[in-house]
């Protein structure tokens, strides 16, 4: 079978940062399949039909794709930064289990991109220098009684968390809910960050203590970080280095 699905991340949103690899599956691809703002990032070009569909219909757009690849397309599926952190690639191998089976002999790969968590982390610092973890604020796709046991578990363990989909104009509540749950376990000066558009002429950084923190500091072009208990911060006049050592003292 001549077509093949490559399911690619543009990084977080500064064209440097989309890797070669990724570049190279964009300039043999025939069809770019995505979000509307992610497919109007590739240039167009002859031979190239980009699909642009809306939010919220991954499993549409992954079918689309992969009944393109059968026709002997070659398909390209894009996400902002990684597409496997909260992007297409769990949904076009949802599909392809759910789907006919000429869908699993098709070529499908996977190449990564920086995600916006490790793009936001490299321009504060290092705040996930040690032990982390990851957590889509988002209860569209699951409940949120599970994302309050998450944060409060990782909370307890003392893990930097950095906060994915924290604010939208749908979901004004959320980010809220979230840091009620922080302050609950987290003390009061404990560091948290807020990275909106990094990597874009228009990023801005902000951190503060935690007791400072409010709902409206975040929104959805924002990535959140909370550091860990003993996450530093090292003033500066161009702005201060945050960063959580490599090793807890026993």
């Amino acid at each position: 079978m001549s077509g093949w699905v490559r399911i690619v991340g543009l990084g977080p949103g500064n064209d440097a940062l989309i890797t070669p690899e990724v570049v190279g599956v964009l300039e043999e691809a025939t069809d770019v399949v995505g979000y509307i703002p992610y497919v109007r990032r590739v240039p167009a070009r002859a031979g190239l039909t980009r699909h642009e569909s809306d939010n919220r219909v991954e499993l549409d757009r992954a079918q689309h794709a992969l009944s393109m690849a059968v026709e002997g397309r070659r398909v390209a599926v894009v996400s902002s930064g990684d597409p496997g952190v909260f992007a297409m690639a769990s949904a076009v191998f949802e599909a392809a289990e759910d789907g006919p089976p000429a869908w699993r002999g098709l070529e499908v790969t996977v190449h990564p991109g920086i995600t916006a968590m490790l793009a936001a982390a490299a321009a504060l610092g290092a705040p996930l220098g040690h032990d982390f973890c990851c957590i889509n604020l988002s209860d569209n796709l699951k409940p949120w009684a599970l994302i309050e046991k998450r944060l409060r578990l990782a909370a307890e363990a003392d893990f930097a968390m950095a906060f994915y989909n924290p604010r939208s104009k749908a979901r004004p509540e959320g980010f809220g809910r979230a840091l009620e749950v922080l302050r609950d376990t987290c003390a009061p000066d404990q560091l948290i960050m807020f990275a909106r558009a990094v990597s874009t002429p228009d990023q801005a950084l902000t951190v503060v203590p935690l007791s400072e923190a409010t709902p409206e500091m975040a929104d959805m072009r924002t990535v959140v970080i909370m550091g860990a208990s003993n996450t530093r911060i090292i003033p500066r006049d161009d702005g201060p280095w945050v960063y959580t050592p490599r090793s807890v003292p026993v």
